[in-house]
């Protein structure tokens, strides 16, 4: 099945939801087999979107209801003429959860979403998540700790750039960028790649990749704040990490480890930023593992 194609499918089996800041594509997959467990909601990281999880939404809910989408400026969401950063992404994760009647969650995090989710945990924290509250999370290559991210040329020129960017990627330099991101660039599964372009560019969402990059400046202003919270929150905690990621180092994984022992760490060998992408067997396998049994 061809790129667009691929989007097309995606797409039929979503809807949208009105949130205080924009229209957002959401995915809400029922479980196969109703098991017990709360909903597992996924948030997605930059630049790309809900799609990353494609290949592992049939194990993730064999036994329980998945709820994922396209943040604002990702994906198939609107893409409105607006500053784009963290706390705008967690106000339109409390909508769509708001607007799915989301109680008790499992939560599930990637890249930009390991500091979205942050950022839920600490209005959590500050007694301003309810009705939504978090029974256990799965954390997975994000750059948590700044410190030690291996920002790469092309997001460091983004971050550069203004607004309004006279000149933004083109098909082929952007599908190489994530392929490089990956731990074995020549090997990065095609079919799932290809789509992230037209995901990318829906809306025109290409020009806006200096504006959704800008949640890097929130992430320095605030680091404690986000980071903090992913140490601190009280609810159970899964690491699962790509090995090879070239950007979010493995050792960010081992430093979480260290401030929360409790935290059991799956690392997968030979893989890099985009573990569900790379290996979604192993990828799935380990996140249920760490959510625990029905």
């Amino acid at each position: 099945m061809d790129a667009a194609s691929l989007v097309e499918e995606w797409e039929a089996q979503g809807s949208r939801i009105d949130t205080r800041h924009g229209r957002v594509f959401v995915m809400d997959v029922p479980a196969a087999e109703p098991g017990g467990s709360p909903p597992l909601l996924v948030i997605h990281g930059f630049p790309t979107c809900s799609f990353d999880f494609r290949t592992v939404l049939p194990a993730l809910s064999e036994r329980r209801r998945v709820v994922l989408f396209d943040q604002l400026g990702f994906g198939l969401s609107e893409k409105p003429d607006r500053r784009y950063g963290i706390h705008l992404h967690a106000d339109c994760t409390q909508d769509v959860a708001a607007a799915l009647g989301l109680g008790e969650v499992d939560l599930l995090t990637h890249d930009m979403g390991d500091s979205v989710g942050g950022e839920l945990l600490a209005r959590d924290l500050d007694g301003g998540l309810d009705p939504l509250s978090i029974r256990r999370r799965v954390l997975t290559n994000g750059s948590i700790y700044l410190s030690l991210a291996q920002l790469t040329a092309g997001q460091q020129l983004l971050m550069a750039m203004p607004d309004e960017a006279a000149q933004v990627p083109d098909e082929g330099a952007y599908l190489a960028s994530l392929a490089n991101t990956m731990a074995d660039p020549a090997a990065a599964p095609r079919e799932e790649l290809a789509p992230q372009w037209p995901l990318l560019a829906h809306a025109g969402g290409e020009r806006l990749l200096p504006r959704t990059i800008r949640y890097l400046e929130d992430r320095m202003a605030e680091e404690d704040r986000y980071t903090g919270a992913i140490e601190s929150h009280p609810s159970p905690l899964g690491i699962v990490w790509g090995a090879e990621d070239p950007i979010a180092v493995v050792a960010m994984a081992h430093r979480l480890a260290d401030v929360r022992p409790d935290a059991p760490v799956t690392v997968l060998d030979g893989i890099g930023h985009y573990p569900m992408v790379e290996a979604p067997d192993a990828f799935a396998a380990a996140v249920l593992a760490h959510l625990g049994a029905p």
